[in-house]
């Protein structure tokens, strides 16, 4: 069952009616050596998201690159996880992740500080639907490991009300009442 290759990269509907983003990190051609020469294949990396906190990435590899991406970007909507986000902008807090030499940094901003990132980290971050963060990449830059720390990074982000229901507490204990003014400093304390 052949199909018709789409034409770039964009906008397609998945099964539950969702609208997903898939962007395109990687393409790789690969060679074979065989006893009459070299066979050459594609391996493309793309990251999928709904840029409403749903995201997944995948690989592929075929001897055509329609195809290669076809097969990455069905394995990343297989693999796809939910993160939660402050204010559906951000992250709720800094959070590290490392995947393999690859290590990264992700940092909660303020509004208005865009995505700060490099290449396979701003893919991500752009199909997750985050506006504002700051990621830093250390160790390895190879795009798999980068992207593969990222969602490491990301599966560890937990919202103030999981993290409440976990310790057995309510959310305002944890974060502090907001209405509630800061204690005053004595001279005693000093």
């Amino acid at each position: 069952m052949a199909r018709e290759p789409r034409e770039g990269r964009g906008r397609e509907r998945d099964r539950d009616g969702d609208e997903l983003l898939d962007k395109l990190v990687t393409i790789n051609r690969v060679a074979k050596v065989v006893k009459g020469g070299r066979r050459f294949a594609f391996a493309a990396l793309v990251v999928v998201g709904d840029q409403k906190g749903r995201v997944g990435y995948g690989a592929g590899k075929a001897r055509e690159v329609p195809e290669a991406i076809r097969k990455a970007t069905d394995r990343a909507k297989r693999g796809m996880i939910r993160v939660p986000m402050k204010e559906g902008r951000t992250l709720h807090h800094d959070v590290e992740g490392t995947f393999g030499a690859g290590r990264v940094v992700l940092r909660a901003a303020s509004a208005g500080t865009g995505i700060i990132a490099g290449g396979p980290m701003r893919a991500v971050f752009e199909t997750l639907g985050i506006g504002d963060v700051v990621a830093k990449s250390l160790g390895s830059r190879n795009p798999h490991n980068m992207v593969k720390a990222t969602f490491a990074a990301l599966q560890r982000c937990a919202s103030p009300r999981t993290v409440a229901s976990r310790r057995g507490k309510k959310v305002a204990d944890l974060l502090g009442r907001r209405d509630a003014a800061p204690p005053q400093e004595t001279a005693d304390a000093v």
